[in-house]
């Protein structure tokens, strides 16, 4: 275990730099039978073991064909593994997308061409048998025959802002975490298709300057809270007969389709469904010949279902059978139900949540999760059988430990960190025994000996309803409890989120520690991972109880005899800016100074699903709108105030901080204000200035 604690300061340029990043751990890419790996090297694909870690077969070596001068981003390679797709000349769009380059590798010819001669590519994928590959181009989708290189256009109403076949529109990437918006089926004969029609979405303009002399006009559709969204459609496109079969998901359109996945039948799609306001989900289960449907399972909330993602359903290799992750009981579980929707068994249950669904060994009958069942602050891996007996921890080491099975299931790697210990990830079989240390960030723990580092404490408080929150501290190595310290407030709050968490990682705000302040982070009602009543208290009241949570923190600290309480400052990005504007206009008489960089300002600017999951349609909650808005509580500046912001934030628009400064001019308060030109959400090439600008605020106001 590394020494912290030693002779040099720890400074910003230091963290910037990379000095104290992990090496991330292993991808472990599990081909299709499990035993073997592959990894992406030196533009090189390699295929390993798992038992013993020995390479046994180069798939793709880009130096033996010397026409390819490109550099390889990414690969997939079909089940049979006789086709390997590379993926090159990316080119980014929003937060998951992009355009690219795609090239097909014969593994048995050992033939190489590109996929399309026709321009840049979207979410090309191989089929499953390695004779087709399918892409989407001008929002259009394609097939090619790899034999005869031969393209098909499947669709030919794709048209900008108007309608997209094969892959999702914006709200769907930003919200629902995909955008491939297509499925082959397992005997590849047929591919689903997602197809929107987003004519009534409203648009959204950006203008991107460029050093040119005219900015150019960069427009796209983004749903607003109350307006209209997307027309979705589901369609399966048969290979042999040509016939495109659309997918009956009922009348309602004004709907969201998160989901389709093939249930392991090549004939059964499952389509799943939620209402517009997200409180009744349904699986719906279609024919993929005549695309008539029935719902299979159907979930209810009086409030909302969390966001539906790859592991809501998991149908099992029977046929008979799926596994479904729900809160129904209060907890997030995981459930055994039927194909016909019939509840069987809970495979787990308590007062703790289940975060992920890792793998099931459907031949043993074995499932693996991972859960926050000895603290919400930490993760550890379980096993149960699917008769709910039988559980099984299998990580015994406090912290946060992330698993990665191989597809059989036979071998798993476990990376595991806390707040003194860099991630070390280490394989091992079915049977726990571990095979070898894959990844153990040695010259990082050696490095850590170099410097005075923060120790991070733990601790909780009670907050004015009587609810017990979690939070961290770092202190300077060297910590004085008879001194008195400024504390500078970090936090994201956001519905389901967590920042206090048993596990590695070293952020900019550590920097601010050595130059003599106390670094705090609480999380608040609202946060995950601690119940349903905990998450969704607020709901249809956004910034409420998470704003009254962090002023209540600020007291607390204030309360301790090493805080200076006139001397407490807080931050946020994102959903943390809207909370650190927040604080400091309903908190004026606790928080000396805020910064808040690319802050929603009012929930009226931002997107339909997220916005609405949690606070409802605007024209049903008008309150939950305007009460906890900042741009509506201006004149409670009395603070010190940092806004930052790029122009071409396509997520969190400008608009939310321009109409926050209006209104603060307005009101006649003075703050400070970065405007960052072309820049996205993340602020790009420019997040160093930010960060920078962030800490020297910091040290003149706090």
């Amino acid at each position: 275990m590394a020494v912290f604690g030693n002779s040099r300061d720890l400074t910003y340029a230091q963290i910037s730099a990379g000095t104290f990043d992990a090496i991330p751990a292993p991808k472990f890419e599990s081909t299709k039978g499990g035993e073997h790996y592959t990894v992406l090297r030196q533009n090189s694909i390699v295929k390993y073991r798992y038992f013993d870690g020995q390479a046994t077969e180069t798939l793709f070596d880009a130096w033996a064909h010397p026409d390819f001068q490109q550099t390889i981003d990414g690969y997939s390679i079909n089940d049979s593994e006789t086709v390997i797709l590379l993926t090159t000349n990316t080119e980014k769009i929003y937060r998951r997308s992009f355009y690219a380059d795609y090239w097909i590798y014969d593994c048995l010819t050992n033939s190489l061409f590109p996929l399309s001669t026709g321009g840049s590519q979207r979410e090309a994928t191989v089929s499953p048998d390695g004779r087709q590959a399918a892409f989407v181009r001008d929002n259009n989708l394609y097939l090619v025959d790899l034999a005869t290189r031969q393209e098909r256009q499947i669709t030919s109403d794709g048209a900008h802002n108007r309608i997209i076949n094969g892959h999702t529109d914006w709200v769907y990437e930003e919200e629902y975490s995909f955008t491939r918006g297509y499925r082959w089926s397992p005997d590849s004969d047929a591919i689903a298709f997602y197809r929107f029609d987003e004519s009534r979405v409203k648009s959204y303009t950006i203008s991107m300057y460029e050093g040119q002399l005219y900015p150019t006009e960069f427009t796209y559709k983004y749903p607003k809270a109350g307006e209209e969204n997307s027309i979705v459609q589901i369609n399966i496109f048969n290979l042999t007969t040509g016939v495109t079969v659309p997918i009956d998901i009922g009348s309602v359109q004004d709907q969201y389709i998160p989901r389709i996945q093939w249930t392991g039948r090549p004939d059964e799609l499952a389509v799943y469904r939620l209402n517009r306001v997200q409180n009744h989900f349904e699986v719906l289960l279609a024919d993929a010949t005549t695309g008539q449907s029935r719902i299979i399972y159907t979930e209810t909330d009086p409030k909302y279902i969390e966001r539906v993602d790859d592991q809501k359903i998991t149908f099992l290799p029977d046929g008979k059978r799926m596994i479904v992750k729900n809160e129904t009981s209060g907890w997030m579980h995981l459930y055994l139900y039927d194909m016909d929707g019939k509840y069987i068994l809970p495979l787990t249950k308590g007062e703790w949540e289940v975060t992920s669904l890792d793998a099931v060994d459907a031949g043993r009958g074995v499932v693996y999760y991972t859960a926050a069942k000895q603290s919400p602050l930490g993760r550890q891996l379980y096993s149960v059988n699917l008769s709910g007996r039988k559980e099984r921890r299998i990580t015994n080491e406090r912290g946060y430990n992330t698993a990665n099975f191989s597809n059989n299931a036979k071998y798993y790697a476990v990376t595991r960190s806390d707040p003194k210990t860099p991630p070390v990830t280490i394989l091992y079989d079915d049977k726990g025994k571990a095979l070898r240390t894959a990844e153990e960030n040695l010259n990082l723990k050696a490095r850590l000996n170099d410097f005075r580092m923060p120790v991070k404490e733990f601790f909780t408080f009670t907050n004015d309803t009587g609810q017990t929150l979690y939070g961290y501290i770092l202190k300077p190595a060297d910590f004085d409890s008879t001194t008195v310290y400024p504390v500078f407030m970090t936090q994201y709050s956001g519905p389901g989120s967590q920042r206090v968490a048993d596990r590695w990682g070293v952020s900019w705000d550590w920097s601010l520690v050595d130059e003599g302040y106390l670094v705090v982070c609480v999380d608040g009602r609202g946060t995950g991972f601690r119940g349903a009543d905990f998450r969704k208290v607020t709901y249809g009241n956004l910034g409420g109880p998470e704003t009254e949570d962090q002023i209540a923190a600020a007291r607390y600290l204030g309360s301790l005899p090493y805080v200076d309480r006139d001397r407490i400052g807080i931050y946020g990005w994102s959903y943390g800016g809207f909370m650190a504007l927040n604080c400091i206009l309903k908190g004026a008489d606790v928080f000396k100074m805020a910064i808040a960089v690319a802050p929603v300002t009012s929930w009226r600017y931002y997107d339909t699903v997220y916005t609405e999951l949690y606070n409802g349609l605007p024209d049903e909650n008008a309150r939950g709108y305007d009460d906890n808005s900042p741009v509506n509580f201006a004149a409670n500046l009395r603070g010190k105030l940092f806004i930052a912001h790029g122009t071409a934030d396509d997520n969190v628009h400008v608009q939310n901080s321009y109409d926050m400064a209006s209104r603060l001019v307005k009101a006649g308060k003075d703050f400070e204000m970065m405007i960052y030109p072309d820049r996205n959400h993340s602020m790009g090439e420019d997040y160093d200035d930010v960060i920078g600008r962030c800490i020297r605020f910091v040290k003149e106001n706090l």
